[in-house]
């Protein structure tokens, strides 16, 4: 991975507080929409389901010791499709798990509630209506209704007794400068048991290729996932603001977004102790030739 520059903090349009809370939730439900469409030949699964399959294949047998809590959880985003999908992963009971001599073994899996591990919806600016919906479609789908600081979180957030706790940062992570992110990594190697930062961007050419083609993305599909919504598709065709916030946002995402060595740093910035803890990271294509998923995951050990 050939990065096109150091890591710069610039500001995303979205983000902004003079943006009308009409647009921001339109830009957002396209973002949902980066997570959870498949598009045939591209990609072999959604990013939702390639985080869903990362949790699954890096936990290994421990996948079902957690409570996932989604921090910054938005509207919702990939969250539902990451339960759906690693609950029907689960729903076999085994696991493949090296061994120690190349070959692989299964593990019986006995979850609770027939495989279903649970999962949380947070943010600092709950989004009780959409994340209400949500909730109905899965038993395993709930949300704290409070105001959930990510850099000053409880550490139970109302898990189930004896279950750990590991918290999500799906497209979360870059947008923290920083002394934000240092603190958020602080609180979350005191308070929780594992970790999982995903991205679909990186600071590379690839990257700024694959979030241009989201505009021409945008107007083919639209009509499909947004035509009870006048308005949605006015601010994609007539007055292109939608999808020019998605690029010019994306671009910015690019360059925000830290390499795992980093994310490392910054755990060691602000003096969080990191011993007990192991720490993985990866990339994986998500959308062919150019558009990849990047990963850090962190597992307390003791």
């Amino acid at each position: 991975m050939s990065l096109i520059s150091p890591r710069v903090h610039f500001y995303e349009i979205n983000d902004q507080l003079w943006v009308p809370q009409y647009l921001r939730e339109k830009v957002q439900s396209c973002l949902t929409l980066c997570w959870t469409f498949r598009a045939p030949i591209l990609q072999k699964a959604s990013p939702a389901q390639l985080v869903a399959s990362t949790l699954y294949r890096t936990l290994s047998s421990s996948v079902i010791d957690y409570t996932y809590v989604d921090f910054c959880a938005g509207a919702g985003g990939p969250t539902p499709v990451i339960e759906k999908d690693l609950n029907s992963k689960l729903s076999n009971h085994t696991i493949s798990q090296a061994n120690g001599t190349n070959s692989r073994r299964k593990i019986e899996l006995k979850p609770e509630n027939n495989g279903g591990v649970k999962f949380v919806l947070t943010d600092l600016h709950p989004h009780i209506p959409d994340w209400t919906e949500a909730a109905k479609k899965s038993e395993n789908l709930s949300f704290i209704a409070e105001s959930v600081d990510a850099a000053n979180a409880p550490n139970d957030l109302n898990c189930p007794a004896g279950k750990k706790v590991f918290r999500l940062y799906n497209l979360a992570f870059h947008h923290f400068d920083d002394k934000l992110g240092s603190e958020i990594l602080k609180n979350t190697l005191e308070n929780a048991n594992g970790f999982g930062i995903f991205e679909l961007q990186e600071r590379t050419i690839f990257s700024f290729i694959t979030v241009t083609l989201l505009w021409p993305l945008m107007l083919l599909i639209s009509p499909f996932y947004f035509w009870r919504s006048p308005g949605h598709l006015f601010f994609t065709y007539i007055i292109p603001i939608i999808p020019f916030v998605l690029v010019f946002d994306g671009y910015v995402s690019s360059l925000r977004t830290r390499t795992a060595e980093e994310i490392e740093a910054l755990m060691r910035d602000r003096g969080a102790l990191t011993e007990g803890w192991e720490i993985q990271s990866g990339r994986q294509l998500h959308t062919f030739p150019t558009g990849y998923l990047t990963w850090v995951i962190g597992i307390k050990k003791r």
